[in-house]
């Protein structure tokens, strides 16, 4: 069921891609594993610069078509829920690598749950 509109998921993952930055310190694993701080900020990096080029009515650069964006996102989604394996950190304490699961299959499924119908350009009306 595809009950997000492309505005509200661009708000959504700038916030998603925010929180990914910020979370190491927050969580307080940037101590405990330089790979699980570094896989989840440049995530979060790729996350933010990506809704920023989508056609999204929400987005300033209109790059990416919305349906292509919401194919990376889910891929992002399962890349970031399996770092703690591909990067060596899923054997640190639980907050070290349970935020990067939770949050990548929160990803892929808000990306599941976008239309990924384009906004319809319209330019200014001319008298018929």
């Amino acid at each position: 069921m595809r009950v997000i509109d492309s505005r509200t998921h661009t708000i959504i993952g700038l916030v998603v891609g925010v929180v990914l930055i910020v979370a190491p310190w927050l969580l307080t694993f940037a101590d405990e594993s330089d790979a699980a701080t570094w896989s989840a900020v440049g995530v979060g990096v790729f996350i933010v610069l990506n809704e920023l080029i989508t056609t999204s009515p929400a987005s300033p650069v209109k790059l990416v078509p919305m349906s292509v964006h919401l194919i990376l996102d889910m891929v992002t989604g399962v890349f970031l829920a399996l770092t703690p394996w591909f990067f060596g950190f899923a054997d640190e304490d639980w907050f070290v690598w349970v935020p990067h699961v939770v949050v990548g299959i929160l990803v892929a499924g808000y990306a599941l749950m976008t239309r990924a119908d384009e906004p319809a350009i319209t330019g200014p009306r001319t008298p018929a």
